[in-house]
């Protein structure tokens, strides 16, 4: 930095210490209060994102959270359905209203928007994009503490969007015990580290079956992989999740708040060690 320096960074051609990298981030609806944002992401679909989001969303609540679900995957959405909520979203001049769980979670979703549920969303990826912007924006987010994003597959248009857009405390990746996941969790670890972007845990999803009789743990999709690629990747921590027909059952019927396991409880451990970004 020069003596004389004026601190008008654009006239500079100096890499000085002082010199601030122009952010990307956007501000909330001025009448949100959000504590955390946490992202919930995977290299590929069907892998149960949305039901991780859910379980990690659901556990937050009954520990006396304020908890609230952004659905990112505009043209899959699946997070109402499986909180038994298919009422319309509501709004006025000041913004758009969240629609509340059975427990009082803030919820907010393409499906709560349309008309018919089952209407396609067949839109470009700018447009998608520019949605998930609104739900941040423009919606209305009261006292949450901790804002979980079920982002769609891949890495995309929306994940970017959000990584570069939304102040996120950090990720967890979901995936499943198939020779695949290697590279698709590598997709997701590079794509985190390009955004500066902590993972903080790694989630198996349908990694066994217990047998109803003996109770013994098959690995129906092969050896589980978890650990390995956690301590390949440096990852805090990891979840096992089990096929579990239960499961099925309370998402379909809208009740998978009602599910109880102690899976999830050393990622829930790390969602809440992390440090939130600043929210402007």
């Amino acid at each position: 930095m020069s003596g004389n320096c004026n601190h008008n960074c654009s006239s500079c051609s100096s890499n000085c210490a002082s010199r601030k990298q122009e952010s990307l981030l956007k501000a909330p609806h001025k009448k949100s209060s959000i504590k955390k944002v946490i992202g919930v992401v995977s290299g590929k679909g069907g892998v149960g994102k949305s039901l991780t989001t859910s379980l990690l969303a659901s556990l937050a609540q009954k520990k006396g959270m304020s908890v609230g679900i952004m659905d990112a995957d505009i043209t899959g959405p699946s997070i109402p359905h499986m909180f038994g909520v298919h009422e319309h979203a509501t709004g006025s001049e000041e913004g758009i209203e969240t629609v509340l769980s059975p427990s009082g979670m803030q919820l907010m979703s393409m499906n709560l928007l349309l008309d018919e549920e089952s209407s396609p969303v067949v839109w470009r990826g700018m447009v998608v994009s520019g949605t998930v912007m609104q739900f941040w924006t423009d919606v209305i987010w009261r006292d949450v503490d901790l804002l979980f994003i079920d982002m769609p597959p891949g890495t995309g248009d929306v994940p970017l969007t959000v990584f570069q857009s939304i102040p996120i405390a950090g990720i967890v990746i979901v995936t499943t015990p198939q020779d695949l996941v290697k590279m698709v969790v590598e997709k997701a670890m590079n794509m985190a580290a390009m955004m500066n972007v902590p993972v903080l845990g790694l989630v198996e999803n349908m990694s066994y079956l217990v047998c109803p009789d003996c109770g013994k743990k098959i690995e129906v999709f092969g050896h589980s992989k978890v650990e390995k690629l956690a301590a390949e990747y440096a990852i805090p921590a990891t979840a096992r999740m089990p096929l579990d027909g239960r499961i099925a059952s309370l998402a379909d019927a809208g009740r998978i708040e009602d599910y109880e396991t102690d899976a999830l409880d050393a990622v829930f451990a790390q969602l809440e060690r992390a440090n939130p970004k600043e929210i402007e």
